[in-house]
């Protein structure tokens, strides 16, 4: 009926603003713009997320298998990063194939010894969760494996590539203490395996476990949101009033003075937007405490980690939350910074 037409046509819209920003990320990534957050991931769990994704990005022609191993430990990582790695692997093993072919992604532990001889200059022993992609493709001479990951590098057609996509795999692999291997030969395919350091230390924030958006909610806390966007403004106090929270709402820093100066009650959170007209947010945050002493803190901004950085916010030594984010994800960064386990 017309009810049902409705709820799956924004559903399909909801799905098309999820790829929009997924590749948004992916393209600020590259470019180092974007503030990367790491978290305890466990691969088996979140590849699977991607595979129709991929399915469609590779074509029907292609067989795409997926062997996810066994008891695979978990890896710190942006979970974007993850997207990026697939992607550009998945494309690069698509266009090695001509006609029909098979490309397999595949998990598995690995513990590397330290015998200096066994490891190159890049590589280092210890306990990796090793990501693959191979591919029954037209496979490389050692000339293309010589240079393969140098930024621009192509053997593509003119248009029909950028030589970016193993520059960033390689790129992300480095930023997270890991390391790329390759075997290949011409006529025998192609295998590109990724290698992440095992993550022993708990997590804050785990995919695999994610705080359930029941706990967020204690005492019927108080958020002071700071917001200088009116839609954002609104979208995000309704948010939070369906999360169970008190709301105080102010488009500028001086009115979010002036309310948390009225308010005779503790205000538990600030909720405030980074980069605003007459104060920052790290600037009203000083302020805020000076009122009310033991306020946490959460700042959010959609611009880039320079942007950010210049302002004296930085995603790693403070909360920090990316816009746009959705209602479960701002419910489990107030569980992860405010009620921890």
């Amino acid at each position: 009926d017309a009810t049902f037409s409705w709820h799956e046509d924004l559903r399909e819209i909801h799905r098309a603003a999820d790829r929009s920003a997924n590749l948004t990320r992916q393209l600020l990534a590259f470019a180092r713009r974007q503030t990367v957050l790491p978290q305890r991931v466990d691969l088996s769990l979140k590849i699977p997320d991607s595979l129709s994704i991929l399915r469609r990005l590779i074509g029907e022609n292609i067989e795409l298998s997926w062997h996810p191993g066994i008891d695979i430990w978990t890896v710190r990582i942006d979970p974007g990063q993850v997207d990026q790695i697939l992607t550009n692997l998945c494309v690069n093993a698509r266009d090695a194939i001509t006609g029909n072919g098979r490309i397999c992604i595949a998990l598995h532990n690995a513990f590397l010894p330290g015998n200096p001889q066994s490891l190159a200059k890049e590589e280092q022993a210890g306990d990796f969760v090793v990501l693959s992609v191979t591919d029954n493709g037209c496979g490389m001479n050692e000339h293309v494996l010589a240079n393969l990951f140098e930024p621009f590098f192509t053997t593509k057609a003119v248009g029909k590539g950028t030589g970016l996509g193993l520059a960033t795999v390689y790129g992300i692999a480095m930023q997270n203490e890991g390391f790329v291997r390759v075997k290949s030969a011409p006529g025998q395919g192609s295998t590109f395996s990724v290698y992440l350091p095992r993550c022993i230390s708990p997590a804050k924030n785990p995919v695999e476990n994610p705080p359930t958006v029941s706990r967020t909610v204690k005492d019927n806390q108080t958020v002071l949101l700071v917001e200088d966007e009116p839609a954002i403004l609104a979208l995000t106090t309704t948010m939070l009033l369906r999360l169970g929270y008190t709301v105080l709402a102010a488009s500028t820093p001086s009115q979010a003075v002036h309310l948390a100066a009225e308010h005779q009650r503790p205000i538990d959170i600030l909720l405030t937007d980074i980069i605003m007209p007459e104060m920052n947010g790290l600037q009203l945050a000083e302020k805020i405490r000076e009122l009310h002493p033991t306020i946490e803190r959460l700042f959010m901004s959609g611009y880039t980690d320079d942007v950010i950085a210049d302002h004296g916010v930085h995603g790693e030594t403070l909360n920090f939350i990316q816009k746009p984010f959705t209602k479960k994800e701002l419910a489990n960064k107030f569980a992860e910074i405010f009620l921890p386990v």
